[in-house]
């Protein structure tokens, strides 16, 4: 089975800059993209209601370059006035050709 090196690139956000973070990744590069609930506390705390509704944890496999597009636009717009947090992990995808 062939594998093809990739990067996983994970964002963690408030659910109101679920539509300006998809529609970045997307211009950025990536071709696809995981949406799931997210909750837990961080360095801004518990989320004081639930008016907001829950974090999102946004996952894409990307190639180097398309992932440091993507962080770099991620905390110049974000990081200072949004509870977002971003990391990224070596992965070795099947049909990497779909991905990258």
């Amino acid at each position: 089975m062939l594998m093809t090196d990739a990067i996983l690139i994970t964002i963690i956000a408030e659910r109101l800059l679920k539509k300006q973070l998809t529609e970045l990744i997307v211009e950025k590069g990536a071709k696809g993209y995981t949406i799931t609930d997210a909750s837990g506390e961080g360095s801004r705390g518990i989320r004081a209601s639930e008016f907001e509704g829950r974090n999102i944890k946004l996952e894409a496999i990307v190639n180097q370059e398309v992932a440091n597009k993507i962080l770099t636009a991620v905390s110049e717009t974000y990081f200072e006035n949004y509870a977002v947090i971003t990391y990224t992990e070596n992965v070795k995808v099947v049909r990497g050709d779909k991905y990258l």
